[in-house]
C-alpha cells in the first residue's frame, strides 16, 4: 500500500494550511496502514478530517470570494469518499484500498496546484487568518483581484481540476 510523507514538496508557506495537509497525511497513513478489522474506523478519521480540511480551505475561499471550482473539487472529492465509505462498510475492501492507492497522487497534485493557487491568492491580498477576512486596506491601498491561479498561469479562465477516480 502507498504512504504519503510530509516532505518540503506539500509545503505552500501558509501556516494554518500546512498544518492541515500535514494532519491529512497522517491520518492518510493510518488508513493505508490499516488492517482489514482496522480499515473503516481509520479511513472514518480521514473522512472526518477531510470534511473539516476543506470546510477551513472552503470559508476562507468564501470570504474572499475565490472562484468555485477549487470548492468543486472539494466537493467531488468528498463524494467519491463517501461513496467508498458505504461500500467498504458492506464489505467491498477492493473499491476502499483502491481509493487509498489512487489519493497520494491527487493530493500532491491538489496540493501543488489548486491548494498553492489558494495560498499565493490568500497571501498576496493579505487575508488575515485569524480573523478569517480581509485585513483593512490603508488609505489609498489597493488589493490583487482574480483568482490567482488565473494570475499564476496567465489566463483569466477558471482554474483545471482533478479528481481521484477509484472506481
Amino acid at each position: 500500500m502507498p504512504s504519503l510523507t510530509w516532505n518540503d514538496a506539500l509545503k505552500n508557506d501558509l501556516a494554518p494550511m500546512d498544518q492541515t495537509h500535514r494532519e491529512f497525511v497522517d491520518c492518510y497513513n493510518a488508513v493505508a496502514s490499516a488492517s482489514p478489522e482496522d480499515f473503516l474506523p481509520a479511513f472514518d478519521r480521514l473522512l472526518e478530517h477531510t470534511v473539516a480540511h476543506f470546510e477551513l480551505e472552503n470559508g476562507w475561499m468564501a470570504a474572499v470570494d475565490f472562484p468555485g471550482c477549487h470548492r468543486g473539487e472539494h466537493d467531488r472529492v468528498l463524494a467519491v469518499m463517501r461513496d467508498i465509505r458505504k461500500r467498504v462498510e458492506k464489505g467491498d475492501m477492493f473499491l476502499g484500498r483502491r481509493l487509498i492507492e489512487e489519493l497520494p497522487a491527487w493530493f500532491e497534485n491538489h496540493v501543488n496546484g489548486m491548494d498553492a493557487a489558494l495560498a499565493f491568492h490568500l497571501t498576496s491580498i493579505g487575508f488575515d487568518f485569524e480573523q478569517g477576512a480581509l485585513e483593512p486596506l490603508a488609505e489609498g491601498e489597493t488589493r490583487a483581484a482574480g483568482c490567482a491561479c488565473a494570475t499564476l498561469s496567465g489566463a483569466d479562465e477558471g482554474c483545471a481540476t482533478t479528481t481521484p477516480n477509484a472506481a
